[in-house]
């Protein structure tokens, strides 16, 4: 019954779907639970004592035969005087009646305790024991139940002189039983009306703490992601959920703060190149011009729109590539050739800086990377490299293979950068030196998207500097590298 009632209240296992309190669910499972137990603890005491009482009624009667087996002995056969000695010993027992009946060996009744004919018929007896042996069961004439025992009656030497028939009332003891069985009902009946009240108390007790954490999470939003759940008192697993979703919300509020940062600068940096072009088209319009000036007008809007073009490129890029992995197209490629592609493209710039640019990698060093990604990452760092470093100053790409992993190291031995700018080199359209950004063109995603094209590798960036002496730069890429 109670399986049936908790299957409808806890849906196994579609209460979840359902949307089921789980303060209904703990108290229907504590309920089942406690009325399980309380029910097979009561059944095992009831049946313990019924048990007890059995094996003593048992016991009484075996006694009062080896009662009676002592004294045909001791009267040496005299089976009136074994009758007259066993009943005034069974009736000292006031609330267990015990019936003897003497046999002779030719089966003619001798003698029997006053009462037990009418109740106990000779026939009733032996005809039930011959049915069974040992201690049997059966009930009287009128109903009542009783346990039986015949056995033989010798003398003093071991002459057979008569059968002995022992019977014991058991209604004393079926009277205990039954009042037995109205507590025990009364007790199931008590468990089962006190334990769903227990049960929900508890259930809502347990899961108080789980309502304060949604009462909390209820009022949080964008403009209070400040706030925290507090998980001092809590029991462990909720304290664990309240620690997660703290956790939660401050990944969400740096998140939030770096989109409304982010949203800002890319409102800036777009406005920039609009007004530009707006600008310059004004100031062409507004009089007539010669060609060469409106030549030089077009040039500049072109320029604009060129770095307006590279900003949008470098948005989408950093856009469509927030899934790792989709936007791949690996091949195995020799780490060695892909910088010296690199160094071959960046000669000239670099010849015209006064910088020179050197390679050092291990011939057959194979990683499985996206060429065209890897070029361009390692393309956005050789072109920071020679914005910040002046004639002179030397650029060296090195790569090697460790620990299982590739490491392609840009280092240069220009300005270097701020050790308070370090932590925020990577961040969106964050700009170490500004001014030197904006004239060298730059608009400040060139080491987001190094850091994302790596991401997308499964790889992590190092990066190290120090003011006047250089920057470096380390790509580490999964993947040991493979000499063919």
């Amino acid at each position: 019954m109670f399986s049936r009632i908790l299957k409808k209240i806890s849906g196994f296992p579609g209460s979840q779907r359902k949307g089921m309190p789980l303060s209904l669910l703990l108290t229907a499972w504590y309920t089942t639970a406690s009325f399980l137990v309380v029910a097979v603890a009561t059944g095992l005491l009831y049946l313990g004592l019924a048990t007890n009482l059995r094996k003593i009624s048992e016991q009484i009667v075996l006694d009062q035969l080896d009662v009676c087996l002592a004294l045909a002995r001791e009267h040496g056969g005299d089976l009136h005087a074994v009758l007259d000695e066993a009943e005034v010993d069974s009736a000292a027992r006031r609330y267990q009646k015990v019936y003897i009946r003497v046999i002779s060996p030719d089966g003619t009744e001798l003698s029997a305790t006053p009462g037990m004919d009418a109740e106990l018929p000779p026939s009733k007896i032996a005809s039930t024991a011959t049915r069974r042996n040992g201690i049997f069961s059966f009930e009287s004439a009128a109903g009542a139940p009783y346990i039986g025992l015949v056995g033989a009656l010798p003398d003093s030497s071991g002459r057979m002189i008569g059968r002995l028939e022992l019977a014991m009332d058991l209604t004393q003891e079926q009277e205990i039983l039954a009042r037995q069985r109205v507590w025990v009902w009364a007790v199931l009946a008590a468990a089962l009306l006190v334990s769903p009240g227990v049960g929900f108390a508890i259930a809502r007790r347990v899961t108080r703490p789980l309502r304060d954490v949604a009462e909390t999470a209820k009022h949080i939003s964008s403009s209070t992601l400040s706030d925290r759940i507090g998980a001092e008192g809590y029991p462990s697993e909720v304290r664990v959920l309240a620690d997660a979703f703290n956790a939660m919300l401050e990944r969400l509020e740096q998140s939030f703060a770096r989109l409304s940062r982010f949203s800002a600068d890319i409102a800036h940096e777009l406005r920039s190149p609009v007004n530009n072009i707006r600008g310059e088209t004004e100031v062409a319009l507004k009089r007539a011009r010669t060609p060469a000036q409106y030549e030089e007008a077009l040039g500049s809007c072109l320029e604009e729109s060129v770095r307006l073009s590279e900003l949008i490129e470098s948005l989408l890029f950093l856009a469509r590539s927030e899934s790792p992995g989709d936007h791949l197209k690996r091949t195995d490629e020799d780490i060695a050739n892909i910088l010296s592609d690199l160094r071959e493209y960046y000669e000239a710039s670099a010849a015209e800086s006064g910088v020179a640019v050197k390679i050092s990698a291990p011939e057959g060093l194979i990683g499985s990377v996206d060429r065209p990604l890897i070029q361009r990452a390692l393309g956005n760092l050789v072109s920071n490299a020679l914005a910040h470093s002046s004639p002179g100053d030397r650029i060296s790409l090195n790569a090697a293979g460790q620990d299982g992993r590739i490491r392609i190291e840009v280092r240069d031995t220009g300005s270097g950068i701020p050790t308070e700018a370090l932590p925020r080199v990577f961040d969106r359209f964050y700009r170490a030196d500004p001014a030197r950004s904006r004239n060298s063109g730059g608009t400040g995603l060139g080491l987001a998207i190094v850091q994302q094209i790596v991401f997308l590798h499964g790889g992590c960036v190092e990066i190290s500097s120090e003011p006047n002496l250089g920057t470096s730069v380390t790509l580490v890429l999964p993947g040991a590298g493979v000499a063919v």
